[in-house]
């Protein structure tokens, strides 16, 4: 047996090895969320939050589970490689909520009522969840009405633009000039022209998605291969049948990085206009909830906002996979 043979490890060994360090990850992920919940009750709250003791038993049951999972990784594979890819996490989020206990409910480290404790949030869901779930809706149908709107327009303004010089000499100027100004700076104009303000968060939303979804779509029918042209052309295709069956399917991938920028633009425009003229929504909430100082409404109400933004980037991603199969994996989130 050679020198090199027997410096290499067994690979049975390794995977041992590895596996013991996942399980002992999980385990102290678990008793980091054990740790937590005796924080919770054991030590007494400067505050009245009604939901102390409930927090306390989830995060007791939550920490038990990951244990349990722990353990049992070593004979069920799925859950073992889940242990090994989020226990560090878990680990991470249990000693943070002790700190967070500490610091906000029991010691008051932090100034209250600006960082309420967990159990002041959960407390907001448990007693508040239909006027959080109204105002989430509101601020849903705002985002898909103006984000499909200015995403639609835009890119029928775009392959217009990459296809027809004419359009190009027309649209081209206007689109420089109106586009790169932010949708937000127009609040004043808009509000007063426009019959009701959810009509003006339409146009506001929509204009702040349309410009990127215009840009990229013109650039991505611009630079289709001129081959591509010549190919379908040989073969009888019409004026029409190349841009639905050349000239769009070939920017596609600019046309999913022009939704991705205008998702982003749209939820800017959408915050902005609940904070300002929209009686209704997860913007108006938040506005509405800091004016009472309840500030474990406003950490809701932007924990909602976060799933919103995250859950509507995810589906655009899930569309364009479905879409672009062969460009899968391509574009990570």
């Amino acid at each position: 047996m050679s020198d090199a043979t027997m410096l290499q490890p067994a690979p049975t060994a390794v995977l041992a090895g590895s596996g013991k360090v996942e399980t002992l990850t999980g385990i102290a992920a678990g008793l980091s969320w054990l740790v937590a919940a005796i924080t919770t009750v054991a030590l007494d709250d400067i505050g009245d939050w009604l939901e102390t003791e409930n927090y306390a038993i989830a995060a007791g049951l939550a920490g038990v589970l990951f244990i349990g999972l722990s353990v049992s990784g070593r004979w069920l594979p799925r859950v073992g490689a889940w242990i090994a890819h989020a226990g560090p996490w878990l680990l991470v989020l249990g000693l943070i909520q002790i700190l967070w206990q500490l610091a906000s409910a029991k010691f008051g480290w932090l100034p209250q009522p600006f960082f309420p404790p967990a159990q002041g949030i959960i407390e907001v869901y448990t007693f508040e969840y239909d006027e959080l779930a109204t105002h989430f809706l509101a601020s849903f149908k705002l985002l898909v009405v103006g984000f499909g709107i200015g995403s639609a327009v835009g890119f029928l303004i775009g392959v217009s633009i990459g296809w027809s010089t004419a359009a190009g000499y027309w649209v081209h100027p206007v689109l420089r000039f109106i586009g790169p100004l932010p949708a937000t700076s127009l609040l004043p104009i808009v509000f007063f022209a426009f019959p009701s303000s959810w009509s003006a968060s339409i146009f506001l939303i929509a204009l702040a998605a349309g410009f990127p979804v215009a840009v990229l779509t013109w650039s991505g029918v611009a630079n289709v291969n001129t081959a591509y042209y010549d190919v379908a052309r040989t073969l009888g295709m019409k004026p029409l049948g190349l841009i639905f069956k050349v000239s769009i399917p070939a920017a596609l991938p600019n046309v999913f990085v022009g939704l991705f920028m205008a998702l982003g633009a749209a939820f800017t425009a959408l915050t902005v206009a609940e904070l300002v003229g929209v009686k209704a929504g997860v913007g108006f909430y938040i506005q509405w909830s800091q004016g009472w100082a309840s500030y474990a409404n406003v950490y809701a109400a932007l924990i909602l906002l976060a799933l919103l933004c995250s859950g509507s980037i995810t589906l655009l991603f899930r569309v364009r996979d479905r879409l672009l199969s062969w460009q899968k994996g391509l574009v990570k989130w």
